[in-house]
C-alpha cells in the first residue's frame, strides 16, 4: 500500500494555500503535480550538463547525450518496449498528429476508412478528421452504450476490410472507462487495420505492457505522470516505425543531405527532428523512476479506492448525475459530474473558494457531451497524492455548493 503521507512529503506544491484553505488537487487528469525528485533534476540538468545531445564530442555533450538516452531506456522498460521503438516527442497530441500525417502517407488512400470512437480527446480526433479530407477517405465512428462503455458490437461491425485505421484511447478521460485493447486489437488485425491508442490516462496510472497490449501505436504525455510539460513520448512496433516517414524534417533526424535529396536517420531518430526536449525527457525519466519504485499495481489499487470513494458518494447524492460505468473496477482514477440544474463552471468556481481544484468544461471531448446531451461536466481525477480524508471533503464541499445554487 502507498504511504501517502510520505508521498505528499515529496511534492512542494500540496504545502500550498488557496484562499487560506488547504489546496485539494482534484484535477490530474489534466495535469499531475511534480515531485521535487523531478524538479530538481530538470533544474540540475541546467545547472551541470547543459548541452546538445547526439552533436558535441566534449564531455558535456557526451554527458547530456547518456542523460537523454538513458532516459529512453527508462521509458522503455517501464513500458516494457525497446529504446529503439520509443519516441520522445512534445506530448500525446503531437504524437498523434504524427501518427496520422505519416500513416496517411503510407497506408491511407481515397475510400478506405478511419475507425475512431465518439469517447475520444480530441487530439485522437481531429488529426484523423484532416487525414480523412486530406486522402478522400472516411471517417467511422463508433458509439458507447447507456453505461457509458465502448459498444464492442457496433466496433466489430464497424471494422471492415476498408478500415486502415483503428484509433481509440485507453481510458477515457471524461467516462474514465477503460477500454478493452487487446480486444480491439484483434479485431483491427484481423482485417489488417494498424491499431493507434491514446494512452495519455492509461500509462500513468495503470501497469502498461505495450507487447500485451497488442496495439502498433501508443502514445502517452510525460505531464501526467509526475514528469515536466512539453516532452510526451510515441512508442511503435519497429517495423511499423521503419515503415513509415517521419513528420517532422530538418537537422538530426537525416543520414545524409545533398542540395536535392535527403536519406533519413534510423529510428526512432528518424521522428526527432531538432533538438528534442532534453531536459523535459530526463525529468521524465526521473519521474518513471518514482512511479516504479511505488510500483504500478499500488498506484492502480489507490486510485481505485479513491474513485470507489467519490463514485459511492456521487451516487448517494440525488442531486448529482454521474457519467460512466457505474463499477469503479470499470474506470480509472477519473469521476465525471453534474449537480442537476447547475452549470459545471458554477460548482468548479464554488468549489475553488474552499480550495479544491475540479476541472469543468468538455474536457476536450466535445462529441462526447452532446450524445450525453450536456454542454460541459465536472470532472475529479485522483492520484497517488490524493487522500481519502480530500474525497471527503470534495463531497462535504459538493453539498455546501448544492444548498448554495441547488
Amino acid at each position: 500500500m502507498i504511504d501517502v503521507r510520505a508521498v505528499r512529503a515529496d511534492f512542494p506544491i500540496l504545502e500550498r494555500k488557496v484562499d487560506g484553505k488547504q489546496l485539494v488537487y482534484l484535477d490530474s487528469g489534466a495535469t499531475s503535480q511534480k515531485p521535487r525528485q523531478v524538479i530538481e533534476a530538470v533544474a540540475r540538468f541546467y545547472q551541470e550538463h547543459n548541452a546538445n545531445v547526439h552533436r558535441g564530442l566534449y564531455q558535456l555533450a557526451a554527458a547530456a547525450t547518456d542523460l537523454y538516452e538513458g532516459a529512453r531506456a527508462k521509458v522503455a522498460r517501464f513500458i516494457g518496449a525497446a529504446p529503439e521503438e520509443v519516441v520522445f516527442t512534445h506530448g500525446t497530441t503531437e504524437a498523434l498528429n504524427l501518427v496520422a500525417y505519416s500513416l496517411g502517407e503510407a497506408r491511407v488512400k481515397g475510400g478506405d476508412e478511419i475507425v475512431v470512437t465518439v469517447m475520444e480527446h480530441h487530439a485522437n480526433l481531429i488529426p484523423w478528421q484532416v487525414l480523412a479530407r486530406r486522402k478522400g477517405a472516411k471517417l467511422v465512428p463508433v458509439g458507447i452504450t447507456p453505461e457509458g462503455e465502448l459498444d464492442l458490437a457496433e466496433l466489430a461491425d464497424r471494422v471492415t476490410g476498408r478500415a486502415k485505421v483503428v484509433a481509440v484511447t485507453h481510458v477515457s478521460n471524461v467516462l474514465g472507462t477503460i477500454n478493452p485493447i487487446p480486444e480491439i486489437a484483434e479485431l483491427a488485425h484481423r482485417v489488417g487495420a494498424v491499431l493507434v491508442v491514446d494512452a495519455a490516462q492509461s500509462v500513468p496510472h495503470l501497469p502498461v505492457d505495450v507487447r500485451e497490449l497488442g496495439a502498433d501505436l501508443v502514445a502517452f504525455s510525460g505531464h501526467k505522470m509526475l514528469g515536466p510539460t512539453g516532452i510526451g513520448v510515441l512508442w511503435g512496433r519497429r517495423e511499423l516505425l521503419e515503415e513509415l516517414p517521419p513528420f517532422l524534417t530538418g537537422g538530426e533526424m537525416i543520414r545524409e543531405v545533398w542540395l536535392e535529396r535527403a536519406t533519413w536517420n534510423e529510428v526512432p531518430y528518424k521522428f526527432e527532428a531538432g533538438t528534442p526536449p532534453i531536459a523535459q525527457a530526463i525529468g521524465l525519466g526521473v519521474a518513471v523512476d518514482y512511479l516504479s519504485s511505488l510500483g504500478m499495481e499500488e498506484v492502480r489499487r489507490h486510485d481505485l479506492r479513491l474513485a470507489a470513494r467519490a463514485l459511492e458518494g456521487l451516487l448517494a447524492r440525488d442531486y448529482v448525475s454521474v457519467y460512466g460505468p457505474p463499477a469503479p473496477e470499470a474506470r480509472g482514477g477519473v469521476v465525471a459530474f453534474n449537480l442537476r440544474g447547475v452549470h459545471p463552471h458554477d460548482v468548479a468556481t464554488l468549489l475553488d473558494q474552499e480550495g479544491i481544484a475540479i476541472r469543468a468544461g468538455h474536457h476536450c471531448a466535445q462529441p462526447l457531451h452532446r450524445l450525453l446531451d450536456i454542454p460541459a461536466s465536472c470532472r475529479a481525477s485522483f492520484y497517488l497524492y490524493n487522500t481519502q480524508e480530500e474525497v471527503d471533503a470534495f463531497l462535504a464541499a459538493l453539498d455546501r455548493v448544492w444548498k448554495v445554487l441547488g
